[in-house]
């Protein structure tokens, strides 16, 4: 009898941390229910939607085929070309940090040090960092540039080092003890191990880039978001249902690409 009521109590012990949890969720969810605001639609706000849908039907195509410097496709591979310039210059860059953040690599007072400065790095989001280098270098390509290299670097980091801390360190003990230095253990016992995962996270970030360049254009770091958002403040649906059209196409061909190449370098 004192069997069954020891287990039994024990289930009430597990039951009663998993009940506590439930309930904050819920409260907190029922909290957030408050955003929603639905007076705040207008009629006019469903018209303006209906015209958004009608310009995804009827595209400009004009603009979307135009091989101008103006044109769609044009405005994508700018956007591309931020995104992926911005995402290899933060690749090189994360390798050193995140090796210097790794604390089975280097000494845990420097680790700690350099995954505080990336944490700040990552708390900033990218619209900021874009509207800073606005004001620093203008608005144009280089802005994005220099925004996707600067958040790439926080994430890689951080992805990184994930990495580098799941690794066998027996590999390390080997060179350590016939006196290889740092810089050694990490060019020939580390980076052969973690090149595949290293380029199949850095085709992540590119993935995650293309979509954030196309907004960080909003703010007038080039690519493709400034006309979007001519076009929408200027009620010319067509035109926005093709800039639509083109980004949703070369967003899903890219994912296409970058799953398929990163299945293969991690699963061979």
């Amino acid at each position: 009898m004192n069997t069954i009521d020891q287990q039994l109590q024990k289930a009430t012990t597990r039951r009663l941390p998993k009940f506590i949890i439930t309930v904050i969720v819920l409260i907190i969810f029922l909290w957030s229910t408050s955003a929603v605001q639905l007076d705040n639609i207008t009629e006019n706000g469903f018209f303006i939607a209906k015209n958004i849908l009608m310009g995804l039907v009827q595209p400009d195509t004009g603009l979307l085929f135009n091989l101008t410097t103006g044109g769609v496709l044009y405005l994508l591979l700018e956007t591309m070309a931020i995104a992926f310039l911005g995402t290899i210059v933060g690749a090189v860059i994360a390798i050193p940090l995140a090796f210097l953040s790794a604390s089975n690599i280097v000494p845990k007072p420097v680790a700690f040090v350099v995954r505080f400065l990336l944490i700040i790095i990552r708390t900033i989001p990218a619209i900021v960092y874009g509207l800073m280098f606005i004001r620093v270098t203008g608005q144009g390509p280089f802005t994005g540039v220099l925004t996707m290299s600067l958040i790439s670097v926080g994430m890689l980091s951080k992805l990184y080092v994930d990495v580098i801390e799941e690794l066998d360190t027996s590999v390390l003990e080997s060179m350590e003890s016939i006196g290889c230095t740092t810089m050694e253990k990490i060019r020939y016992g580390i980076l052969p191990q973690l090149s595949a995962l290293f380029t199949s996270i850095v085709i992540y970030r590119f993935d995650m880039n293309l979509r954030d360049a196309a907004i960080l254009g909003i703010v007038g770091a080039g690519g493709i978001g400034a006309p979007l958002i001519f076009a929408m403040n200027a009620y010319r649906w067509p035109e926005v249902g093709s800039i639509l059209i083109g980004l949703i196409v070369l967003i899903l061909i890219v994912e296409y690409v970058s799953n398929k190449v990163r299945n293969k370098l991690v699963n061979g």
